[in-house]
């Protein structure tokens, strides 16, 4: 990383991004070195106006990108999750830098070193408290894998680049013998517990994680044997046949952890499974986010805003002349869909039509460049199983039905992709959001690349469509319907997924709640599940939409409805600090005070206040 300058291209604003937002966000901020490029005799005409500038607000940028080069190289040579010199590695690491962050002088920094030390130690202990966590869950399943000591002395022994000779090949062949009769005995012994059931048979959730320990422990001996097979031969000689009798032993051994044990068959692959991580997971997943509450009272709030969207949709409905029935309301709208081949069309539309609503009302800064340069594609038939509607950034991905699909699965991917739930989420996508927050974090604060959280990235997108609700951007009671659809959407998130996570809530009764309380399609609530629980996604993403959202609507009142900033000020300033809890966004544009051992307080939700 190199903070002070940048590709020319990607130090690149539009004229209005020039001359408007950066001396309006400045003035009020502490001073900022701007990199001077050199001057070019020739500009790309499509950019018009060239600021040559990297802002970088923050003494710490070349700390943060010492430590992230010190984590990856650790992870990148103890590759072995389960070895006990890599735990050992990283703690030694870890440790080392919250000494290295004791001997910087806090005061001496600028207001945005101080952001990034707060943000990189906050960091480090999230990854320590992850360490002890992910060792509590090895713990539990070590007795899967009896073997695992086998192939870490392996793989150690490798990466120290241990000397081999036909002495070493002919022990390492006895491992691998050894190592195939104990996976053989793990399975016998697995086969047993299923055999026997009820409380001998060990929960779906263990198996899960058992099945991802071992198919990992089997690629680091497959790596192990790729390293010397045909360069060594010795190895090659002694090893070759152990070595296979081992692969095929995981074979039967995998195969039963799969399709007996977790349930995932030839004849039903799509199986939703899932790893709850527990309250003290959650607990400690929100303290690394930086939000200062309960797992109790986030599904509270889910739940409290919920019924808010329920009694919109009712009222919607009338408007409709279908009383209070918001469901049929609903059925109503998803008909309101285009035929094949025009989706495309319907996207850029919606994307000019939010653009422009942004402007007219002076909203926020949009360089001519962004808005240029956001590109589209069709989603595969297989994406769509895990994701049944559109996705963005500078590539927004259109969610629509192939030719390949059954008829239903065609049907209820029109349905679910409906004029009125995409013109409710084509801005969530694009512009104002996640095209628009890639555009700008590639431009300014680079460094805090590595602090990025889905409360910002999500919540800032989901804050969008809460603004523009507020501001009339629904034209129809269809409209209504399409916007709360998806902001019911993101409340169930919050309530299925940490009922999951706290073991309350099964994934086929995560999809049955998507279907009853928001009227998602049944294959679609199915990919919903599916993405969130298959590992895609960390245990807080779902909920971080609407959470994010809720801190940036507290924050835009707290500055904006009282007149201290406007809105483009506001929303300006949020672009040009990158992707961070907001809470440090907060801390950033009202000027708080901030200390070396800052800690997450900001109460954000009012309801909770007492407001």
């Amino acid at each position: 990383m190199k903070p002070t300058s940048m590709p020319p291209v990607a130090s690149v604003l539009s004229l209005s991004l020039r001359a408007i937002l950066l001396p309006t966000i400045l003035a009020g901020m502490p001073a900022v070195t701007l990199a001077q490029a050199p001057a070019t005799t020739a500009q790309p005409p499509s950019l018009r106006a060239v600021a040559p500038t990297t802002l970088i607000t923050s003494e710490m940028a070349g700390t943060i990108a010492r430590f992230e080069a010190d984590y990856g190289a650790v992870l990148r040579t103890y590759r072995v999750e389960a070895s006990p010199s890599r735990q050992d590695r990283l703690t030694a690491l870890l440790q080392a830098w919250i000494g290295e962050l004791a001997s910087i002088n806090f005061d001496a920094l600028g207001r945005g070193g101080q952001v990034d030390y707060i943000l990189l130690r906050s960091r480090i202990e999230a990854l320590q408290a992850q360490q002890a966590l992910d060792a509590g869950h090895r713990e539990r399943i070590i007795g899967f894998a009896p073997f695992a000591s086998i192939i870490i002395d392996l793989e150690d022994a490798r990466r120290k680049v241990e000397p081999m000779g036909g002495t070493g090949a002919e022990r390492a062949a006895e491992q691998l013998t050894k190592l195939r009769q104990q996976i053989d005995a793990a399975a016998k012994s697995l086969d047993e517990n299923l055999n026997k059931g009820g409380d001998a048979r060990p929960a779906i959730a263990d198996c899960k994680r058992a099945l991802d320990l071992v198919s990992e422990l089997r690629d680091n001996l497959r790596e192990w044997f790729g390293f010397y097979s045909g360069y060594d031969p010795m190895v090659t000689w002694w090893c070759q046949k152990p070595f296979e009798n081992a692969e095929q032993a995981f074979d039967n051994y995998t195969r039963m952890l799969r399709e007996r044990a977790v349930g995932i068959t030839p004849q039903n692959e799509n199986v939703i499974v899932g790893t709850p991580i527990g309250r003290d997971g959650l607990t400690a997943a929100l303290k690394a986010a930086m939000i200062p509450y309960t797992p109790e009272e986030i599904l509270a709030i889910g739940e409290r805003e919920q019924a808010w969207c329920e009694a919109e949709l009712r009222k919607a409905a009338a408007e409709m002349g279908l009383g209070d029935d918001w469901k049929a309301a609903l059925e109503k709208v998803k008909q309101d869909h285009l035929q094949p081949g025009e989706q495309p069309k319907l996207i850029r539309d919606l994307a000019d039509e939010a653009i422009k609503f942004l402007r007219d009302r002076d909203l926020i800064t949009i360089p001519e460049l962004a808005d240029e340069t956001w590109r589209m594609e069709m989603m595969s038939p297989q994406r769509q199983l895990v994701t049944p509607f559109f996705t963005g950034g500078e590539v927004i991905s259109v969610s629509f039905p192939v030719a390949s699909m059954e008829h239903q699965q065609k049907l209820m991917t029109l349905r679910g992709n409906n004029i009125h739930f995409s013109r409710a989420t084509v801005h969530h996508e694009l512009i104002p959001g996640h095209h628009l927050q890639q555009f700008m974090c590639s431009r300014y604060n680079t460094q805090r690349d590595p602090f990025g959280t889905p409360f910002w990235t999500e919540g800032w997108a989901l804050y969008w469509e809460m603004r523009m609700w507020d501001l009339n951007f629904a034209k129809s009671p269809q409209n209504k319907i399409g916007m709360l659809f998806w902001r019911n959407h993101r409340c169930a998130r919050i309530v299925f997924s940490l009922k999951f996570h706290l073991g309350q809530m099964t994934p086929q009764e995560a999809v049955d709640y998507l279907v009853e309380h928001v009227g998602h399609e049944r294959a679609n609530a199915e990919g919903e599940v599916r993405r969130s629980f298959n590992g895609m996604y960390g245990p807080l993403y779902q909920a971080a939409y609407m959470l994010g959202g809720l801190q940036f609507r507290a924050m835009q009142r707290e500055l904006v409805g009282v007149g201290t900033m406007t809105d483009k000020q506001f929303h300006d300033a949020i672009m040009l600090e990158n992707n961070m809890p907001v809470e440090m966004v907060r801390a950033v544009i009202t000027k708080e005070p901030l200390k070396r051992d800052q800690t997450t307080t900001w109460r954000f939700d009012p309801i909770q206040l007492g407001k």
